[in-house]
């Protein structure tokens, strides 16, 4: 393998994805980590981006493996290989609608296992679509975001964040405790967060309306900082604060 294939596996028995990780380690493949539930498997992918997943499709939690394919599949084609216990023919159907690569039927053997992804990984090298990147150093899930922050993952509540301030193609993303640096644009995380509460109010900065202490003329205050509000800007701010 000139360039090693990277692996998300997506299991909830901890000692089968513990050996199955093992394994793929030691045959030359780079595992990007291990997740039990399928939201954590989400985030997990538009963060670091995997070649292939290994996906049990009995996971515990709101999503199971198939829910959790799809939500993938909405931003990504990426080759799944699906691992289950179950061999009847309704959930096989199921998951057959979301175009997986091969199943491994457990228990699993190391030969089908080393076999499929050898098969996957040629597919990874071949096929024309790759896996956007743009995304990948921050998730969105529902009231929150998951942002890469010196090499880990970070929660932050929406309601956390006061504003996001641009400088170049680096963003600050403040918060009453604490400040976070993303390698991205701020057109880009407008694009990316709720509009109906992260509004532009200036070429450098997004605020939270539901954080604004003070709309005058010329500025807004948020937790004593004083943000410019430029005039291209500001008919659509009172539209915004209007509707709330």
């Amino acid at each position: 393998m000139d360039s090693k294939t990277r692996v998300l596996i997506v299991e909830d028995d901890m000692i089968i994805a513990a050996n199955i990780s093992l394994q793929l380690t030691k045959a030359g493949y780079e595992i990007t980590g291990i997740e039990s539930r399928g939201e954590e498997a989400v985030i997990h992918f538009r963060l670091n981006t995997p070649d292939i997943i290994l996906m049990d499709i009995n996971l515990k939690g709101a999503l199971n493996g198939i829910d959790t394919v799809k939500k993938i599949q909405e931003f990504s084609d990426i080759p799944v290989i699906y691992i289950t216990a179950n061999n009847d023919e309704p959930t096989f159907e199921e998951a057959r609608k979301t175009h997986p690569f091969a199943f491994i039927a457990k228990p699993i053997t190391k030969s089908n296992m080393l076999r499929s992804l050898a098969l996957a990984t040629e597919q990874v090298k071949t096929k024309s679509k790759s896996v956007p990147v743009a995304e990948d150093y921050m998730a969105l899930l529902n009231d929150r975001i998951f942002i890469r922050h010196h090499g880990q993952m970070v929660k932050l509540l929406l309601q956390d964040i006061l504003y996001v301030e641009a400088d170049r193609n680096y963003c600050q993303v403040v918060t009453p405790k604490k400040e976070y640096v993303l390698t991205t644009t701020l057109k880009d995380m407008q694009n990316k967060l709720p509009g109906d509460i992260f509004v532009r109010v200036h070429r450098s900065f997004l605020v939270n309306i539901s954080k604004l202490d003070v709309v005058a003329e010329s500025h807004v205050e948020i937790n004593r900082k004083a943000i410019p509000l430029s005039k291209s800007h500001r008919e659509g701010l009172l539209r915004h604060l209007q509707t709330i």
